[in-house]
């Protein structure tokens, strides 16, 4: 494998490559089957994925319904995971230039920018959970805390006291990332220890308080009839495979790092629909538990800790979940945007830069609002978003797969003369098939927001909002396909095997 300094001497001064967007050597792809199998323990359990179960609790399912729900949805997602990871484990290159292949040189930045931007959103969520545990914490040795005088208009939904410790830690956070990912490994290893630990405690809890698991999973379902039920099963659906939407895209950011195709395939599939499942079978349990116990349903496990009588308790928990949630955040939230970023202009834009702009822009997003009730942080958030990743993923498959049969000329990725330049950098079929992908669920996102009423636009218009994910992703697939017809045949003869150097076993 050439070295980057190699690879960038082929294409002097393009400005498209950087130490962070260059093809991974060899000898330094050392990532195994349980690597990628921890990674994907370790992100799934986190506080959005307990969110996330419980929200389908106080949305109506039941426990089994609810569980159902996420195991289907992160089986779905596995299959893009595992497709657009294969080209990562091949060829060595990051999500941003994998995406210049369909999209174009410059184009490419179409879809990163996307992906970076709900990135963001994500990264404010974490930062926004990590910050009211603290806040839970403080406010119990500092009731004052409770007192501060609003600062902020009423329409930003947003206390005094929570909005100081969450600017505090997000602060935290952007310490971190000028001391460098590498420190946060010692908190990834916390974590790993540690959530298992505390959900497995969590658990026996909702069962002793809750008087066993026989009460607690007998709660029925709150819907009065089938409709309902698959009203809402559906959007919900779209919003499990949302979840991890984001990281089905940008998969060879990590997949790069493959020892071989099986490390990688095997690897997830063993880290990803299982332990989501078992996580969100706690959050799912809890959940029912407390209806149990207070009489209603609480689907935030911070605002649950918080209501325990030991102040010391309470104190370590959200010293815990702070400490969890930050190695989540640096690690799932911050390497894949900051790529994106340094995408644009991988000369001026180093990780540390594009982790800035990723706090600032995680801020600015409002996240204390995506996730301020169940219905708009599935509805609104992850079924919302997923309108807008599905296309892309659709796009970069069909042209892997279907278009090049998974044969890349790798340099010529990081040249605005090769055969990814298109016209002027950028694939018009793939941007076209992104926007007709996209437009389907513009009309049923703007009534969910509100911003439309529903009796403006046609009720099968609107029903195509719960498909959002899929819509987006086939009907983008396709049209890419179609215009890209005539190019098929010229791509096809100009093929040829990928040099050996980009290469590793697919065994």
């Amino acid at each position: 494998m050439e070295t980057t300094q190699e690879v960038a001497a082929s294409q002097p001064n393009t400005g498209l490559i950087s130490e962070d967007l260059a093809p991974v050597s060899l000898p330094k792809r050392t990532w195994d089957t349980w690597n990628y199998a921890a990674l994907w323990i370790s992100m799934s359990l986190c506080i959005p994925t307990y969110m996330l179960a419980s929200s389908l609790i106080e949305g109506g399912m039941n426990w089994w319904q609810a569980i159902l729900t996420i195991f289907l949805g992160n089986s779905i997602v596995l299959a893009p995971m595992i497709l657009n990871g294969r080209a990562g484990a091949t060829y060595g290159i990051p999500f941003p230039v994998f995406a210049r292949a369909s999209f174009g040189v410059r184009g490419a930045n179409v879809p990163a920018m996307l992906r970076a931007i709900i990135a963001c959103g994500w990264f404010g969520i974490q930062t926004w959970i990590g910050g009211y545990a603290l806040y839970q914490m403080a406010r119990l040795w500092v009731p004052a805390l409770d007192r501060l005088p609003a600062v902020f208009p009423a329409s930003w939904s947003l206390e005094t006291g929570p909005a100081v410790m969450f600017l505090l830690f997000w602060l935290l956070n952007m310490y971190v990332v000028y001391l460098g990912v590498d420190s946060i490994k010692k908190l990834l290893v916390f974590k790993a220890f540690f959530l298992p630990f505390a959900a497995l405690a969590l658990l026996l809890w909702a069962i002793s308080a809750g008087h066993g698991l026989g009460p607690i999973l007998a709660q029925p379902s709150k819907f009065k009839s089938s409709a309902e039920f698959w009203t809402f099963f559906f959007p919900s659906l779209t919003g499990m495979v949302g979840f991890w939407a984001t990281l089905s895209l940008n998969i060879p950011d990590f997949t790069r790092y493959a020892k071989s195709q099986r490390a990688q395939v095997v690897g997830q599939a063993l880290g990803l629909p299982l332990p989501m499942t078992l996580f969100a079978f706690v959050g799912v349990v809890v959940t029912s538990a407390t209806f149990i116990i207070y009489g209603k349903t609480i689907w935030d496990p911070v605002v649950l800790a918080g209501r325990f009588d030991s102040k010391l308790l309470v104190s370590l928990a959200m010293i815990a979940v702070a400490l969890s949630t930050l190695a989540t955040n640096i690690a799932a939230n911050i390497v894949s945007p900051a790529n994106d970023f340094a995408n644009l202009s991988p000369a001026r834009i180093s990780f540390k830069v594009g982790g800035y702009i990723t706090g600032v822009i995680g801020v600015l997003i409002f996240p204390w609002k995506l996730i301020a009730d169940p219905s708009g942080y599935i509805f609104t958030w992850l079924v919302g978003y997923s309108g807008l990743l599905g296309p892309i993923g659709g796009i970069m498959i069909a042209d892997y797969y279907f278009i090049r049969k998974q044969q890349l000329h790798v340099q010529e990725l990081y040249q605005y003369t090769g055969r990814y330049t298109y016209r002027n950098g950028f694939n018009t079929s793939a941007l076209l098939a992104l926007v007709i992908g996209i437009l389907p669920n513009i009309p049923g996102f703007l009534t969910t927001v509100g911003a439309v009423p529903k009796e403006a636009v046609w009720p099968w218009l609107v029903s195509l909002y719960s498909y959002a994910w899929f819509v987006g992703f086939f009907i983008s697939g396709v049209s890419y396909l179609l215009m890209m017809s005539k190019q098929r045949r010229a791509i096809n003869q100009s093929m040829s095997f990928p040099s050996e150097e980009y290469q590793i076993s697919i065994t």
